[in-house]
């Protein structure tokens, strides 16, 4: 039985994933012995795992917790916090995404719809906290990285290491903000206990913004390799994408186009009400 001096006990969804490795990580660090959800079997000194689907929550069983961090797919929270909910919840910590802002006018139909689901999933899990009397906030992630294990900048890293260059759309001037999934954990934790940012939604970009064209650019550094890229025009990208889809496995033709906008956020709010204060941008790869 837990005394009043033993830190709270959380849960995390998501703890095999990036950032929810790094909040388990950082709990456990700071004396904390957090639950945490996976489909298989897990064993991490210092974390209580459970084995469930998120998809399926009238399944879940948890002892009693008190903050809820959720890095998994937040679409599907809505429908499990019935389950969730417990005298003892105060605080739930959500991951969502900027893209529910940059990428709801995308060219592509699925993105389109997945991130209307998203942005609907935001509204839902506000108002349910609010019915039962839990603080949520809600961080929207730039583009998260990790080196070695992310799904956005490794790829690339990836092409770079096999082929040697790399294609810039339009010159690539959108500006960026990678953001380390190290950083997001922290932020997490520090928003969990910051009394400011109860029921608030924001922005967590990384700690510098740079164009497009110089993030790819650190990248080649960060593998130790010249810096050799080539522009596209954006006409030419559109109507050779097909062709070149075999060297971006998974990628669509928006992602190209989408070198040229902006995807830039203010700081400031995450800064002053919880400390927000991530690393700058100088991925270094094995």
């Amino acid at each position: 039985m837990k005394t009043k001096t033993e830190p709270a006990t959380s849960l995390i969804l998501g703890a095999t994933g990036l950032v929810g490795g790094y909040i388990a990580e950082h709990l456990v660090r700071a004396g904390e012995h957090p639950l945490a959800l996976s489909r298989s079997s897990q064993s991490k000194p210092g974390i209580d795992w459970f084995c469930g689907d998120l998809a399926k929550p009238e399944t879940l069983r948890f002892p009693p917790f008190a903050t809820l961090y959720c890095t998994a797919d937040a679409i599907l929270l809505p429908a499990a916090l019935r389950y969730l909910f417990n005298p003892s919840m105060k605080r739930a910590i959500v991951f969502s995404s900027t893209s529910v802002l940059t990428k709801l006018d995308s060219e592509v139909a699925a993105e389109r719809a997945k991130l209307k689901s998203l942005a609907d999933a935001e509204q839902r899990i506000a108002a349910a906290c609010e019915q039962h009397n839990v603080d949520w906030t809600i961080l929207r992630p730039t583009l998260i990285y990790a080196e070695g294990r992310d799904t956005n900048i490794t790829p690339l890293s990836r092409l770079i290491h096999r082929f040697g260059f790399m294609p810039l759309v339009g010159g690539a001037p959108g500006l960026r903000q990678p953001v380390h999934a190290e950083d997001l954990a922290i932020g997490a934790i520090a928003a969990a206990s910051s009394p400011a940012a109860v029921n608030k939604i924001y922005a967590l970009p990384g700690g510098e913004t740079i164009p497009y064209r110089e993030m790819i650019g650190r990248i080649f550094d960060g593998l130790r390799l010249p810096r050799r890229t080539i522009p596209v025009p954006t006409f030419l990208w559109r109507a050779s994408f097909a062709l070149a889809r075999p060297l971006f496995p998974g990628a669509n033709v928006a992602m190209g186009t989408r070198m040229t906008k902006d995807m830039a956020f203010d700081a400031a709010p995450a800064a002053r009400d919880f400390g927000w204060n991530p690393r700058a941008f100088h991925p270094v790869f094995d």
